[in-house]
């Protein structure tokens, strides 16, 4: 199946195009921040012509309208949309974290939908089949153990492979104003982190796909065309509000924020909210001491199932404040409520699972905490590492840098 569209002139439309631009106000700021996707008249000639897959999900947006949808009424010469590649949380976003999902057909585009989160996670040489290129338009979080970046790599491999060149319509780190946590050492490399990059690297999509290119992390001497179209007005200082949830169980800013020091209690026997309406905007535990501020965790279709414990009320630490515009951000990551919950919790023998390494990156936190080391020891035992990712980094940045 394909989605193959003629169109009349663009003239036609432009009564349309007058009335959004007298009345659409964010048309008027020229400081907006404006992702490559909405740049339209810097791409769209580029795909006349040829048969196009994307990888995107819910937040591959053109203003209000998902992208899949405004390539296939673009008013131009025939593009052909052959299929869409999904990451984790599915084409929708309404499928929960870790949730295998199976590939299927869109019923608002009736283009199949290709999933690459669960066994499969690269896209074939058939799947490329009769593709001559390839879109990646997916909003990240900035955070190493976000799934995204590590689709981002398959699919920058599969292009490679098959000599496919790779459009990356870049969108604003919301995390991007910072770098910060430990660097992912080779031994603990998984698809929740493949590359040896802190737990918040500061880099948007399309600058994190130039230095998968330039330090040669796509093996066998393989370089991926890509070109990236950049994000305008925008540099990593800049807060940015995200207009779209990016996957079920970030739904607000502050847990945006909060998600990279939080999601280290994934790794635990603490609660980081998940089967709550706020997730990783609060911890707990039914034996957490010290604490009056509790919660019940249960099981949510489409962002929780069979939460960890589910129906329990856990005693823990409520860390929502004002939404969105008016949230602050972090400085950089906040161990003290890794070591706060550590400290009041009797089991902590079994404080640990075996995920916290993956989501670590390295051993050497869990024996920190365990040690009994303050934050800034902590902090201090990765800050040279830090240093050296940074001189890499540089390399590759697109936007002014926060520092």
């Amino acid at each position: 199946m394909s989605g193959t569209i003629k169109f009349c002139s663009a003239s036609a439309y432009f009564p349309i195009l007058l009335f959004i631009l007298v009345f659409d106000g964010s048309c008027q700021r020229s400081d907006r921040i404006i992702p490559g996707a909405e740049r339209t008249d810097q791409y769209f000639h580029i795909l006349e012509g040829k048969n196009i897959a994307i990888c995107a999900n819910q937040t591959s947006l053109i203003n209000q309208t998902h992208l899949v949808d405004s390539i296939l009424s673009f008013g131009g010469k025939v593009i052909r949309v052959m299929k869409v590649f999904s990451p984790e949380h599915g084409f929708r976003g309404d499928q929960a974290d870790g949730q295998i999902i199976e590939s299927s057909v869109d019923p608002v585009s009736n283009l199949p939908i290709i999933s690459l989160y669960g066994s499969y996670r690269k896209p074939s040489p058939e799947d490329l089949k009769d593709i001559n290129m390839v879109i990646f338009d997916v909003q990240d979080v900035g955070v190493r153990f976000y799934t995204y970046i590590s689709t981002l790599f398959y699919v920058m491999q599969a292009c490679a492979e098959q000599d496919l060149p790779l459009l990356i319509l870049d969108r604003p780190n919301p995390n991007g104003f910072y770098v910060d946590g430990p660097v992912l050492k080779p031994e603990h490399s998984s698809f929740i982190g493949m590359h040896a990059v802190p737990v918040v690297y500061g880099m948007t999509i399309g600058e994190y796909a130039l230095m998968i290119n330039g330090e040669g992390w796509l093996g066998e001497d393989l370089k991926c065309n890509i070109q990236v179209i950049p994000v305008e007005n925008y540099d990593h200082r800049k807060k940015y509000i995200l207009p779209v949830s990016p996957s079920p169980n970030l739904p607000t800013m502050n847990s945006i924020y909060l998600y990279p020091s939080i999601a280290f209690f994934e790794g635990t026997i603490i609660s980081e909210g998940r089967g709550t309406e706020f997730p990783f905007e609060v911890f707990g535990h039914p034996e957490m001491m010290n604490c009056t501020f509790t919660f019940i965790p249960e099981s949510i279709p489409g962002k929780s199932t069979h939460p960890k414990h589910q129906s329990k009320t856990c005693y823990g630490v409520d860390l929502r404040v004002f939404r969105d515009e008016n949230v602050e951000r972090p400085e950089g990551l906040n161990l003290s409520w890794l070591l706060f919950a550590f400290n009041n919790i009797r089991d902590k023998e079994n404080f640990f699972t075996d995920y916290f390494e993956l989501l670590a990156g390295d051993s050497l936190l869990r024996k920190q905490i365990i040690m009994g080391l303050t934050e800034d020891e902590i902090r201090e035992s990765w800050q040279k590492e830090i240093e050296n990712f940074k001189v890499i980094r540089k390399n590759y940045l697109l936007y002014k840098d926060f520092e």
